[in-house]
């Protein structure tokens, strides 16, 4: 690809990558605590930019579980923010190391400076979109003059996207529609039941969560923008160039993790369980919940593919995808200055993080008990 590339150099110490200590998300992280054998292994935060852990993140859990990431010397904790713009931030500010934001967020803040990129992209295909309850009277994006809209936080790319599609089809967001949050899951779903949000602009688990929950949706026809990058590793270019290894290993683990996750459904779901414990649903026999975490891990498979996106390496970044897409920002207003793809996508890693074998990794999770 003609992603710009970032320097090298070796890597450091494990004293090196352990930093300042942060205060941040102490609640959560204490909760999302990984077993006592990673208090050995150096402490990796990454920003996971939806407040509620779904089954989307079996990926860590595997890697955790199978021990790739110890192996590597990694003690990987996910950081809950609200949305894609805290996790930009935070990379930003040094808060922490790594997120896994949708691209919008840091091709708005790129020009203030930040020297960040999207090292690993993790979801090839575009996992947004508009939903609304199935029947609605909304069936094209011009139907949302006058309708309130749902977003998980106003810190979501859901915002983002809401706005630009919107603009597409000929509205202005800022006077056509009400953008309101309504929370996730099943928080959404009431929200809908009771009529007090029209339409949803969230993501493919949420919408997997809110029909678990009871609230079958429609959606709308936004296919031609499906081929748009979704979410990807993000971190400081100092990150990679000083910690290029830590970088790779996690990228790495992730990748082997959802290998083995679309290879096994059931059996990443249960390593989910386990190792994020507070991620299995209360209230449900458990085949119930074995159900629909499936459900939701397999709506998010779809945008793992390598195929969604065109690329033939996990976390290979199509530069005509993300520049389409960056270029579709823009010209819904959304981005007041046209970004170069070029400058916010790194595929310098990718060779060295596809150094496993995929088809024994899908072996093993196919024969995993």
């Amino acid at each position: 690809m003609n992603a710009q590339t970032l320097p090298t150099r070796r890597r450091v110490g494990k004293t090196g990558l352990l930093g300042a200590a942060l205060g941040l998300c102490a609640v959560a992280l204490a909760a999302m605590a990984l077993p006592a054998d990673a208090a050995a292994q150096t402490p990796v935060r990454v920003g996971w930019c939806a407040r509620t852990v779904s089954s989307a993140a079996a990926p860590f859990a595997i890697a955790t579980k199978m021990g790739w990431y110890a192996k590597a010397g990694l003690a990987v904790t996910l950081a809950p923010l609200p949305g894609s713009t805290d996790c930009v931030k935070l990379v930003a500010t040094g808060e922490l190391p790594y997120s896994l934001p949708s691209i919008e967020p840091l091709a708005i803040i790129r020009p203030q400076g930040v020297a960040a990129r999207n090292f690993y992209t993790a979801y090839q295909g575009y996992i947004y979109g508009i939903a609304v309850p199935a029947g609605s009277p909304i069936k094209t994006l011009a139907d949302l003059k006058g309708k309130r809209v749902g977003v998980t936080s106003m810190a979501s790319a859901g915002v983002i996207v809401a706005r630009a599609l919107a603009q597409s089809a000929g509205l202005n967001p800022d006077t056509d529609m009400r953008i309101v949050v309504a929370g996730e899951g099943a928080q959404t779903a009431a929200l809908l039941r009771s009529g007090q949000v029209d339409a949803l602009s969230q993501f493919d688990t949420q919408y997997a969560l809110v029909e678990n929950a009871g609230m079958k949706l429609d959606y709308l026809d936004t296919s031609s923008i499906s081929y748009f990058p979704a979410n990807g590793f993000v971190a400081l270019e100092s990150r990679l160039r000083d910690h290029r290894a830590e970088a790779v290993a996690l990228a790495r683990g992730y990748a082997m993790g959802t290998v083995f996750a679309m290879a096994n459904p059931q059996a990443a779901i249960k390593i989910l369980w386990e190792v994020f414990p507070q991620t299995r649903s209360t209230g449900k026999d458990e085949a119930t919940a074995l159900r629909d975490d499936v459900k939701t891990l397999e709506a998010r498979a779809r945008s793992w593919k390598l195929s969604a996106g065109g690329v033939t390496q996990w976390g290979e970044s199509k530069e005509k995808n993300y520049q389409d897409y960056l270029d579709f920002l823009h010209a819904n207003g959304l981005l007041k200055v046209k970004a170069n793809a070029a400058e916010l996508i790194s595929n310098d890693l990718v060779a060295e993080i596809n150094q496993f074998d995929a088809a024994a990794v899908e072996a093993q999770a196919k024969a995993y008990q």
